[in-house]
């Protein structure tokens, strides 16, 4: 996938390379959205191929979120491979009437008579403002199951997904990191061809005190506390579950915690959404339960949107100081002589 000496560029560059091999290899392929033609999308990800593929192909849309939704389905019962995109997660409550009466129940509904393989592209977490930062997994999982649900924790692993997705018939939801357009990535070989399975989480870093359990921006935090916890002898083995829709079908985590006998879900939507998904998945589904040593645990962010600026930010979304605190808590549980208050 890499060569020897992989270039370092803006993970925007490489969904930018990405979708330019895939839009010369499919010709069926459409990408339309606010701001995606002419300027190549808010954060410069389709820059210049609107101008390379025609204005049909890659399309500027108004404002109003269901008709873009609309749009997509449309396209893609009559044959087409459309990219619909939401410009931010949080504008998603738009079209979600839509996509869980329509789309998601399509397949379902016609006994597989019909499909619409349209993918929609968004982009939210750790961002600043009320209106950009939201991550309403909860909402999102609860009314769209009969959709892939990807959440990439950067710009390599999203162009994977997409590189995946239009090998099938299915319709899915790709969430890209809103904050990683901007950090360095090293660009793989293969663009346009590597693929990311759905439904198989990725181990990180190996530890075997305690299973950190998250996706998406919040994997970049879950590491940074990770080292600061290495200095406290704390061995942390992070998973990034990568799709949250197919779960975790080999039961990576599960065999995590028949190790590590810990378990933390980390995410940043409200308390009891996404991590409590997870939760559920894991202790119940997977029978993980049984092989606890110590209470299981879930971290997310306060119970209202994000407050504006910075400081907002700080103080409503988790960070790396929490997982830090929640992980030292739960190991001072287990071990209060090594692990001192």
């Amino acid at each position: 996938m890499y060569g020897n000496q992989p270039s370092s560029v803006p993970g925007r560059e490489i969904l930018r390379d990405n979708f330019s091999v895939l839009f010369e290899k499919e010709p069926r392929l459409v990408a339309f959205g606010e701001d995606v033609g002419k300027i190549g999308g808010v954060n410069q990800s389709f820059e210049g191929l609107q101008k390379k593929f025609g204005e049909l192909r890659i399309t500027d849309t108004g404002i109003r979120e269901a008709t873009i939704i609309g749009q997509g389905i449309g396209l893609a019962l009559r044959g087409l491979r459309p990219i619909a995109e939401i410009q931010y997660l949080d504008y998603l409550l738009y079209g979600i009437q839509t996509l869980s009466d329509d789309l998601a129940t399509l397949h379902y509904r016609t006994k597989g008579g019909q499909v619409a393989p349209l993918i929609i592209r968004t982009r939210g977490h750790r961002f600043e403002g009320i209106w950009h930062a939201g991550s309403p997994m909860g909402m999102i999982l609860g009314a769209i199951r009969g959709i892939y649900v990807c959440t990439p924790r950067n710009m390599t692993q999203a162009a994977g997904f997409y590189n995946t997705l239009l090998e099938a018939e299915d319709p899915a939801i790709v969430i890209e990191p809103l904050i990683g357009y901007r950090l360095r990535e090293n660009k793989p070989q293969n663009i346009g061809e590597y693929k990311v399975p759905l439904g198989v989480p990725e181990i990180l870093t190996e530890g075997k005190d305690i299973t950190l359990v998250t996706y998406g921006s919040c994997v970049r935090i879950a590491l940074e506390a990770v080292e600061q916890l290495k200095e406290f002898d704390i061995s942390v083995e992070v998973i990034d579950v990568q799709t949250l829709i197919p779960f975790d079908i080999p039961g990576t985590i599960l065999k995590s915690i028949q190790k590590t006998n810990r378990v933390l879900f980390f995410d940043e939507d409200v308390p009891g959404g996404g991590s409590g998904y997870m939760m559920k998945k894991v202790l119940e589904d997977q029978q993980a339960y049984y092989y606890l040593d110590s209470e299981p645990k879930t971290l997310s962010a306060n119970e209202h949107r994000p407050a504006y600026g910075t400081d907002g930010d700080y103080f409503s979304n988790p960070n790396a100081e929490n997982v830090f605190e929640t992980i030292y808590a739960i190991m001072h549980e287990a071990d209060p002589e090594k692990y001192s208050e």
